[in-house]
């Protein structure tokens, strides 16, 4: 059999009501420029998004074949004992034009129970951002169900909900429970569970492509909901130049961010994990084995296979990248250092 190297795969686009063309004009996609495509799914295997290989002797085959056959080598031997065969976690990036809905997603048991799936915690870091532009997580006041639903019937949502103006830079810790919408001119990188269980709350009393109001989910969202006030939202780091500098740590994926300007090196052998990288500026070379090197730029995701135990990076002449795993054992829910 032979060795598994760092995996580039196929973009899988959606087409959304609130999406443009920063996918295109900044990141370098290849989207249609007649539609509105809001997301570019990285690395998915979401059922019927299975991603496929871009790159190498591998090219062609999906990520769920390559479990099936490569295993803890490809994922690590404690993700596989974990997941099994499906891949844990989701990538993508997203432009948002517009506002999106207000919603909530469930947790691991509620998502067990309901859908026979998993829950959904994830992350956003910002990209990049229109002067003024916001987003929305959590609530701005303590809150609790029967608050809560008199807003909602008397289509005062917005009210109750906290506001963070944002920028380039910024991160957001989503544990499954918050309530959130990202808002207009905001293109970011989303990192979460592999599940796609999203219960839709308010749409700004819009319409689809169909001319109907979309579906919401209001019974489900108020069992998934958590209705704490946590008074901190934004999630607070420092970043170290040529380092590994936390973000977000939780069980179900632990994010660093890395600012490079020289070359260095990566030992990853204590792992036991595969790595995604996701390029948010500049370029870079990750070499592998010694002697073999891949291209990454603004724009990319690449997977490493938990096989590949030491990297080097060499920036072209500068890169900043997101770097993604799965940490073994149990970990308290975390994020960054608020």
């Amino acid at each position: 059999m032979q060795e598994l190297y760092p995996m580039k795969f196929n973009p899988i686009y959606k087409e959304k009501i609130w999406g443009n063309q920063r996918l295109r004009e900044e990141l370098n996609k290849e989207t249609d420029q007649n539609k509105k495509v809001g997301e570019s799914w990285e690395v998915s295997s979401v059922k019927n998004n299975i991603s496929v290989v871009s790159n190498g002797y591998l090219a062609g085959n999906n990520l769920q074949e390559l479990i099936e056959v490569y295993m803890g080598d490809l994922v690590g031997d404690s993700v596989f004992d974990r997941h099994g065969l499906e891949f844990p976690l989701l990538f993508k990036f997203i432009d948002a034009d517009d506002v999106l809905s207000i919603q909530v997603h469930p947790d691991d048991e509620m998502a067990r129970k309901k859908h026979n799936g998993r829950g959904k915690t994830e992350m956003w870091y910002v990209i990049s951002a229109e002067p003024g532009a916001e987003l929305i997580s959590g609530f701005n006041r303590e809150m609790d169900q029967e608050t809560y639903i008199e807003h909602l019937n008397n289509n005062t949502l917005p009210d109750i909900l906290n506001y963070e103006k944002v920028q380039p830079g910024d991160v957001f810790f989503l544990p499954a429970g918050r309530v959130h919408a990202i808002g207009s001119g905001i293109l970011l990188a989303e990192i979460q569970q592999t599940s796609d269980w999203t219960y839709r709350i308010f749409d700004w009393n819009r319409v689809g492509s169909d001319g109907k109001p979309r579906e919401l989910h209001t019974d489900l969202a108020l069992e998934a909901m958590d209705f704490k006030y946590y008074g901190q939202y934004r999630t607070h780091y420092t970043l170290q130049r040529n380092e590994a500098s936390n973000l977000v740590k939780c069980d179900y994926f632990t994010t660093n961010i890395l600012e490079v300007d020289k070359p260095r090196q990566r030992d990853l052998i204590e792992l036991d994990s595969f790595v995604v990288y996701m390029c948010m500026d500049g370029k870079l070379e990750l070499i592998y084995d010694e002697k073999n090197s891949v291209s990454l730029e603004k724009g990319e995701t690449i997977l490493v296979p938990a096989s590949i135990e030491h990297l080097a990076y060499k920036p072209d002449p500068y890169a900043k990248i997101l770097e993604v795993y799965v940490q073994q054992g149990e970990n308290k829910l975390q994020q960054g250092s608020s």
